[in-house]
């Protein structure tokens, strides 16, 4: 696993936190974040877990009627399995109270008359730091159902228990614990005199890293204290960049929750993922890997308060930029799972853009260029059938399935009846023109200018952004729609959330917005109980459940509120922005981010834990209140 990325963070964080940010709100203030609690055993669901640091491994809490004297797990993120019940147990201890906060679990549990404490913090990728307090010489550590699928040895102070995957955990006890095998589990014993144990809990994913794990471990059970504080300096780190103290408690509530989302589902490099990366949901099992569009919305997030991570989360989808510039669709650490049948909407160089402008950083506009340049070149040599300069969705495959996917829009309703046209041996289109791709590739266009100016290099690309705005605005209508490739370039009048992308990318004029207004005002249309859904909302296909036929995505709720913003209507924006923060079910309490709501009521749906809702939520929350 790569290491540089770690070694970077503290002095990264150090650099970025401003000189008032003790005076801002203190991550540790923030109880009961999101709630993790899942017994082992209990029925299967999407439930999210505690990982850091990129881990590959997951904890969660004990649900209080199947109560553990541990925390539970780990769970394999990738093998989508449990090691045990709970892999650190207090024999005889009953459970008293449990916390997640932003960057460590803690549990209280009785023992007699007795109150230990304990808690867990990530150290790295590989190794998670459970410090367990109030322990005497009668106290006894053992595993809660060990997996039977696992196998398990001692040897010395660590026990090893191995997956059939290769994967294997490795607990290591400090010098002054006596071990011993007990079947198929262990039994640690304090010495007299100790108070407090550190116990490390390691995922290495191959035999060959035991020997790393064992000489890092050693000196982090010796000396354990920097490498905690080093923990909680990062996360207070991230929020003195993020918390602002202008902001209402509940607010504040929804970007820490924003935060310790994306940083719950990054992930280190692992197989053929070649950089650490954010994916979608840990809470998952098919989402493992990285998506294109997906990756580009993490790093504009990350832009002001990880940008380290940001970069690597761009540079993880370039490892696969194909010699004819495409950017496939996903990745997986298993290559032979890559989705290359499609690419996913050109967001990338927005992203790069989000980063240079937080950070200034010339020298990863300098990388980024000649890759966002090609990737830019390419949606024109494959993705413009007639050769007009303006661009379609499509695939390499031919079907309209992969072409869905490519606008990241997978079922939506503009695509009824479309059908699919071949351009080349490795590329096809949809007979139709969309607006919201080419209203990316023309911001794209600005911002690859804005980087050859930067980087002092010549830029000779052929401006297509003259008349995209007009070219698919409907002055009947006052909504900007897809057309079709046939002899009269037909408006596709099914009024959805591509329609306001030309708001957000800022190429419609100040007229086109007022006319739009008439159905982004409109509460039976866009200005519904949660803001800007799918497809307006009076539309007889609406389905409220319907993936991308109905319900809200944050990404385009995000868009729809920028572009108030971009067009002088900061109020309005506001306003729209409290409704989303206010009225998504559990926001502001516990309950975890999810993929997409109800239009008409904010109940969550899909998956939850979900990285992009996590990052739109965050741009909301930065842009609140400013014109």
């Amino acid at each position: 696993m790569k290491r540089t990325l770690i070694i970077a963070l503290s002095a990264t964080l150090a650099m970025l936190s401003s000189t008032d940010g003790m005076a801002q709100s203190d991550h540790k203030a923030y109880d009961n974040i999101i709630d993790i609690h899942l017994t082992p055993g209990a029925p299967r669901r999407q439930n999210g877990c505690f990982t850091d640091m990129g881990s590959w491994m997951g904890f969660t809490l004990p649900e209080k009627n199947k109560p553990t004297a541990g925390f539970c797990g780990p769970f394999s993120i990738y093998h989508r399995n449990w090691y045990a019940r709970s892999l650190v147990s207090i024999e005889g201890a009953t459970t008293a109270a449990d916390n997640y906060r932003p960057g460590e679990i803690t549990m209280s549990l009785r023992k007699g008359t007795t109150d230990i404490n304990e808690s867990l913090q990530f150290v790295d990728a590989r190794t998670a730091l459970l410090t367990i307090r109030g322990v005497n010489a009668s106290t006894v550590l053992t595993a809660d159902s060990v997996s039977k699928k696992m196998s398990l040895r001692v040897d010395g102070q660590q026990v090893i228990i191995g997956n059939k995957g290769g994967e294997a955990v490795v607990l290591t006890f400090p010098p002054y614990v006596s071990l011993r095998q007990h079947g198929h589990n262990y039994k640690a014993t304090t010495v007299l005199g100790h108070y407090e144990i550190n116990v490390a809990i390691s995922l290495v994913e191959q035999d060959t890293e035991l020997t790393i794990v064992q000489s890092a471990v050693a000196g982090l059970l010796a000396c354990p204290t920097p490498a905690l504080q080093a923990s909680s300096d990062r996360w207070q780190g991230y929020f003195n960049r993020v918390i602002r103290k202008d902001m209402p408690t509940e607010y504040n509530r929804v970007a820490a929750k924003s935060i310790v989302t994306l940083i719950s589902n990054w992930r280190a490099q692992r197989g053929a993922v070649y950089h650490d990366g954010i994916v979608p949901s840990h809470a998952v099992n098919y989402f493992v890997g990285c998506w294109a569009w997906d990756c580009w919305r993490f790093s504009a997030a990350m832009a002001s308060f990880f940008p380290e991570l940001a970069k690597d989360n761009i540079r993880v989808m370039f490892d696969y930029q194909q010699p004819d510039g495409m950017v496939i669709d996903c990745i997986y650490p298993d290559a032979s799972e890559n989705n290359s049948r499609d690419s996913k909407p050109p967001l990338a160089a927005w992203a790069v853009n989000e980063i240079f402008e937080h950070n200034a950083d010339t020298a990863f506009v300098a990388e980024m260029y000649p890759k966002l340049l090609k990737y830019h070149k390419w949606w024109y040599e494959k993705r413009d059938h007639d050769r007009n300069g303006i661009c379609e969705f499509g695939s390499v495959d031919g079907t309209l399935e992969a072409a869905a996917w490519e606008s990241g829009m997978d079922n939506a309703i503009r695509f009824d009846g479309t059908q699919m046209l071949r351009n080349a041996d490795d590329a096809y289109s949809t007979n139709q023109e969309s607006v919201d791709l080419n209203a990316y590739l023309a911001m794209e266009y600005t911002l690859l200018k804005k980087f050859a100016d930067v980087l002092g290099v010549e830029f000779n690309l052929p401006d297509r952004r003259q008349g995209i705005a007009d070219y698919f605005f409907d002055s009947t209508d006052g909504y900007f729609y897809d057309r079709r490739l046939d002899a009269d370039r037909t408006f596709v009048r099914e009024a959805g959330c591509e329609g306001y992308i030309p708001f957000w990318a800022n190429i419609a004029t100040k007229q086109q917005f007022e006319k739009a207004r008439r159905l982004l005002d409109d509460p039976k249309k866009f200005s519904t109980y949660i803001p800007f859904p799918t497809i307006a909302a009076d539309n007889p296909k609406y389905d409220a459940n319907g993936y991308w036929r109905g319900p809200i995505w944050l990404d385009q709720t995000y868009y729809g509120i920028k572009a108030y913003r971009n067009y002088g209507l900061s109020k309005n924006a506001d306003a729209y922005t409290r409704q989303v923060f206010e009225r998504l079910k559990g926001l502001t309490a516990d309950a975890p981010i999810h993929e997409n709501y109800d239009t008409h009521t904010g109940a969550t749906l899909q998956a939850s834990h979900f990285s992009w809702s996590a990052s739109c939520l965050l741009m909301l929350y930065n842009d609140y209140g400013k014109k």
